[in-house]
């Protein structure tokens, strides 16, 4: 049975930093791309970074370009997801998805996904 766990959301300040866990089982964990989403309420889910099976091809969105990194531990099964300087429009519930792929990740390909975490950023 394919699991993938989310974990480590919660309340933040503005300017706050969180990190999340996606913690992956069933599957050969090294032979997945990882990617990450939000939906905010009322808003469209949005793929926000995504990382290779190899960790060496790494995209994010632009809204979080330059305050998170996505990172993978293959030794663990998990992938990480630190974003540093939240804001307000970073409130959403954050997921995660397994694609099974070699080289490359694609924000709009997945086998699998998870139930997702909240993450809030309010004062």
């Amino acid at each position: 049975q394919v699991q993938l766990v989310e974990s480590g959301g919660g309340l933040v300040q503005p300017g706050g930093s969180l990190q999340l866990s996606c913690a992956v089982s069933g599957v050969t964990f090294n032979e997945y791309a990882i990617i990450w989403f939000r939906q905010a309420p009322g808003k469209e889910r949005e793929a926000v970074a995504c990382i290779s099976s190899s960790g060496q091809y790494i995209e994010y969105t632009d809204s979080l370009k330059g305050r998170s990194t996505i990172f993978r531990d293959n030794a663990k099964n998990t992938v990480y997801l630190q974003m540093n300087s939240l804001k307000p429009e970073d409130t959403a519930v954050y997921n995660c998805a397994a694609d099974h792929s070699f080289g490359t990740c694609e924000f709009d390909e997945y086998d699998y996904e998870g139930q997702g975490t909240q993450v809030t950023v309010s004062s």
